[in-house]
C-alpha cells in the first residue's frame, strides 16, 4: 500500500544566472520587477515551497530556498519572467546545500559582484528576505543564514579595504563621459530615469563635470523634481523626451522599463550623440546605432573598465574570505546543533527517567539514603554523558545522520 505520509526530503538550493555566463540581453529576459517578485512568491506558496527569497538586479536573478528538486525553483523564475527553461539551462547555475550557502556568502559580501567589493547587493538580500518573511516564506534557517551574511558583509566592509575607491557603474559611466566627450562642462546632458543608478550617476556627473546643463526626465516627475531640488538641475516632463533627446550631446538612460523606451524612431539628430544605457533589461534599442553620429555604450562594457582601484581591491580578497569562513563556521555549528539538539534533549530525558527510577529503588532499599546528594551526583553524570554525545555530533568528521540514528536506536528514544 502506498504511503502518502512519508515526509519529503528538502535540500537548500541557490539557482539563478548572473553576468558571469549571461549577457545583458539574456539577463534582461530573466529580470523580475517588484510585481513579478510578489507573483513568484505567491506561486511558491501555492506550490508548497515553504521558504525562499528571490533577488533580481541588473547583474543577476537568483532564488535561495528549500525544495525537493532545483527545477521547482527554476520553474518559478521562468514562469514569472520572459526567460525559458532552455535558455536557463545554457547560462544558469544550481548550487546545493553547502555550495548554496557558500554562494550566498560570496554574493552578499561583494566577492561575486561584477565590480569587486560592490556592496549594493546586500541591501537587495535584506529587502528580499523582508518580503519573503512578510508573506510567511522565511524559516529559521533562512533567517539565520541571511543574518550571518549581513554580519560578514558589515565586517568585511569595516575591517578590509575591498570596497575602497570609486568603481561603481555610475562612476565608471561618468569617467567614460569625461574621457570621451570634449568640453563636457558645456555640453547638454540628459538623464532619463532617476532610480538608484540614475541618482548615483547624476550625483557623480554634478560632482565631476561641473556641468550646469543637466536635464532630468522621469516617468514620475516628482521623483525627478526631488533629486533636481538637491542638485539644482532642470526637470522636464516625460512627454518632452523626444525634444530633449534632440538637444542633448550625452544621454544617460537608467530606467526600470521592461522594454526599450529609446529607439531610432524618436531620434531626429542634427549633431553627434553619446548614449549610455545603464538599464537591465536594455532600454535603448540597438537600432539607434544605424543613425550616423550615434555611439551606444551599455553598462556591461562600463563594468569591464578595470583600473588601479580594482587591482588594489583584489589584494584584500584573502582577508575577506577569512572573515567569511569565520562567520560561516559559526553558522554551520548552529545548523548542526539545531539538527541534533532534539536527539540530545530526548537522550537527557531518557537518562533522567532512568535516574528517577533508580533513585526511587535505592531510597527504598538503603537505610539513611541521601537522596539529595545522589540527585546532584546523578545530574552531573547525565550532563557529562550528554556533553560527550554532543561533542561527538559537533565533530566535523561525524556522520551526523547516522550517529543520530544509532543513538536513538541504542537508547530507544525518538526525537520530537
Amino acid at each position: 500500500m502506498e504511503n502518502n505520509n512519508v515526509p519529503k526530503h528538502l535540500y537548500f538550493y541557490s539557482v539563478g544566472l548572473s553576468y558571469k555566463k549571461a549577457d545583458a540581453e539574456v539577463r534582461g529576459k530573466f529580470s523580475l520587477d517588484a510585481i513579478a517578485k510578489t507573483r513568484l512568491l505567491e506561486q511558491a506558496k501555492e506550490e508548497g515551497i515553504e521558504s525562499l527569497i528571490v533577488t533580481s538586479t541588473c547583474n543577476r536573478t537568483e532564488i535561495y530556498g528549500f525544495a525537493e528538486h532545483p527545477f521547482q525553483l527554476i520553474k518559478l523564475i521562468c514562469d514569472n519572467s520572459n526567460g525559458s527553461v532552455e535558455a536557463f539551462q545554457k547560462v544558469g547555475f544550481v548550487y546545493k546545500n553547502q555550495e548554496a550557502i557558500n554562494h550566498m556568502f560570496r554574493v552578499g559580501t561583494g566577492l561575486d559582484s561584477q565590480i569587486l567589493g560592490d556592496f549594493e547587493i546586500i541591501s537587495q538580500i535584506k529587502t528580499s528576505f523582508a518580503h519573503s518573511k512578510a508573506m510567511g516564506l522565511a524559516n529559521t534557517f533562512l533567517e539565520r543564514l541571511v543574518n550571518a551574511v549581513i554580519q560578514a558583509s558589515k565586517k568585511i566592509k569595516n575591517e578590509t579595504e575591498i570596497s575602497s575607491g570609486a568603481t561603481s557603474v555610475s562612476f565608471a559611466s561618468v569617467q567614460y563621459i569625461i574621457k570621451n566627450v570634449e568640453d563636457i562642462g558645456n555640453k547638454n546632458i540628459l538623464l532619463f530615469g532617476t532610480g538608484k543608478i540614475g541618482r548615483n550617476t547624476c550625483e557623480n556627473l554634478v560632482k565631476h563635470t561641473k556641468n550646469e546643463h543637466i536635464t532630468l526626465i522621469n516617468r514620475t516627475k516628482d521623483k525627478a523634481e526631488k533629486l533636481a531640488g538637491k542638485l539644482n538641475l532642470i526637470v522636464k516632463d516625460y512627454s518632452e523626451l523626444h525634444l530633449e533627446l534632440q538637444k542633448a550631446d550625452v544621454v544617460v538612460v537608467a530606467t526600470g522599463a521592461q522594454n526599450p523606451t529609446v529607439d531610432k524612431a524618436i531620434l531626429n539628430l542634427k549633431k553627434p550623440l553619446l548614449i549610455l544605457d545603464l538599464s537591465i533589461p536594455k532600454n535603448v534599442h540597438e537600432n539607434v546605432e544605424e543613425l550616423e553620429g550615434v555611439t551606444l555604450i551599455h553598462m556591461d562594457y562600463l563594468s569591464q573598465l578595470t583600473d588601479e582601484t580594482l587591482e588594489n581591491r583584489k589584494l584584500h580578497i584573502p582577508a575577506a574570505e577569512a572573515i567569511i569562513e569565520e562567520v560561516k563556521e559559526e553558522f554551520v555549528t548552529w545548523t548542526k546543533g539545531r539538527k541534533f539538539a532534539p536527539t540530545i534533549n530526548a537522550l537527557k530525558e531518557k537518562l533522567n527517567a532512568i535516574k528517577v527510577s533508580e533513585l526511587d529503588f535505592q531510597s527504598r532499599k538503603i537505610a539513611d539514603f541521601n537522596e539529595a546528594q545522589a540527585e546532584i551526583i546523578s545530574n552531573r553524570i547525565i550532563q557529562k554523558i550528554t556533553t560527550h554525545f554532543a561533542n561527538h555530533l559537533k565533530d566535523d568528521d561525524t556522520m551526523v545522520d547516522e550517529s543520530i540514528e544509532w543513538i536513538e536506536k541504542v537508547f530507544k528514544i525518538k526525537a520530537s
